[in-house]
């Protein structure tokens, strides 16, 4: 029996369409036995024509007219790794008006104007999948779609840029600063020329965006969704942490609320035998909480040419069956059918409950600590324990106070009153703790 020839068309051929070609061409074989159609890759788009990839492709395979992929009656998948949002929301709209199905990384896009793209595709009938988008070649999003879509899903947490990882690795087991180790991650190829979106932490702020989305079955706007990057975290911190059996995170976390979702991304605290905590160097994880599976965590390279074009091929493979059997459209896009999806509101960052870790720089002199409880309790926050090193500079001490759990809005207000203190010598650092781990 013969079988059915889907066609392909590649929009953008730089390190992950490179890898997307190498794995068409090295396991085609395998992707026919395993999804019963030939998937063949019949166009490539890119402004680039000339440069060379390493890999060779068929006379006129490769154009720089974008438009003529989108059009062409013969496409019938095509796959945006132009990333951005210009123009690749303008051509992956294009595409599924003329009726062709979407495999997208392009976390920024799904999670900035996922709305609009979702709804474009369910009017044309077409599939959207995006698995690439979350954790690189991790399997994640299909995990929760397909396997665990029984469950409810309490906690997503996530360690979801391998920039930032492998900084804060080197800078705990280095003892570094971050500016060094930084630019040691760009001289490695870990982190781009302009690193802002990965260390502010924005990257991650796209794929939490999307994971929380999906796990509650909710809309999330991404305009609220709090981020706040690494830039800010210093070898003495790490150090403090380390002594308090803690390590440094750069943590992505969604939290079902009664009637809200928490979705923020910041510096963390976690123990350091806590599982996320263990994950290092430029690996991602992600962790799920399902009200029957428990907890379950999912690990592997979040970036890379080679786990992220697995992930977007997978993709192709699943609309391919989907294709075969006239069955597209059999999973929600977002996990669940568009009119399910909830309206729940972003718990403000004001009203997280957590516990915190305060270094106070202060004034070397009697009755510093006692001002400082003072002011904390006035705001209803306990210490739970303190740490107050020996060594110090001769004008100022270090004061570093775990507390209890505390309302975020609270904190803030106790600290713009101890930093208004004229015995403190400089502002003081928060960071927030994850203990109650289900």
């Amino acid at each position: 029996m013969q079988k059915k020839t889907i066609n392909v068309g590649l929009l953008g051929f730089g390190t992950i369409g490179t890898g997307v070609v190498r794995l068409f061409q090295k396991n085609a074989e395998l992707i026919a036995h395993r999804t019963g159609v030939n998937l063949q890759l019949a166009r490539i788009a890119d402004l680039d024509t000339t440069s060379d990839r390493g890999v060779t492709l068929p006379a006129g395979m490769l154009t720089n007219d974008a438009d003529a992929l989108l059009t062409d009656p013969e496409i019938d998948l095509v796959i945006e790794l132009i990333g951005g949002y210009t123009p690749a929301l303008q051509f992956i709209l294009k595409a599924i008006a003329h009726g062709k199905h979407i495999v997208t990384a392009n976390k920024a896009l799904m999670a900035v104007h996922g709305q609009e793209i979702i709804a474009a595709a369910s009017r044309a009938g077409v599939d959207v999948m995006f698995e690439a988008a979350v954790g690189g070649g991790i399997p994640v999003i299909s995990a929760i779609k397909e396997n665990l879509c029984a469950n409810r899903f309490s906690t997503v947490l996530g360690i979801l840029n391998g920039t930032c990882n492998f900084i804060l690795t080197k800078m705990t087991d280095e003892k570094g600063d971050f500016a060094p180790v930084l630019a040691e991650a760009q001289s490695l190829g870990y982190a781009e020329a302009d690193p802002t979106f990965d260390i502010e932490g924005v990257d991650t702020a796209h794929k939490i965006a999307l994971l929380a989305a999906i796990c509650f079955g909710t809309q999330i706007d991404f305009s609220q969704v709090y981020t706040e990057g690494i830039t800010g975290i210093t070898a003495v911190d790490i150090d403090f942490a380390a002594r308090l059996g803690y390590k440094i995170k750069l943590l992505a976390i969604g939290k079902q609320r009664k009637d809200s979702v928490e979705v923020r991304v910041h510096p963390t605290m976690l123990p350091v035998d806590y599982q996320l905590a263990e994950v290092d160097g430029v690996f991602n994880a992600v962790r799920l909480s399902g009200d029957f599976l428990g907890p379950a965590m999912f690990y592997g390279r979040g970036a890379g040419m080679e786990a992220t074009a697995s992930a977007v091929v997978g993709d192709v493979m699943a609309i391919g069956r989907n294709i075969a059997v006239g069955a597209a459209g059999r999973t929600p896009i977002m996990g669940c059918w568009p009119q399910h999806i909830a309206q729940q509101p972003i718990c403000p960052m004001s009203e997280i409950i957590s516990r915190y870790y305060l270094r106070v720089t202060a004034v070397d002199q009697p009755g510093v600590l006692a001002k400082i409880a003072t002011i904390l309790g006035q705001y209803n926050i306990s210490i739970q324990s303190m740490l107050q090193p020996e060594c110090h500079a001769a004008d100022s001490v270090p004061i570093v106070l775990m507390t209890h759990a505390a309302r975020e809005a609270d904190i803030n207000q106790a600290l713009l009153k101890i930093d208004a203190l004229d015995i403190i010598a400089q502002p003081t650092c928060l960071i927030r703790v994850e203990n109650d781990l289900d």
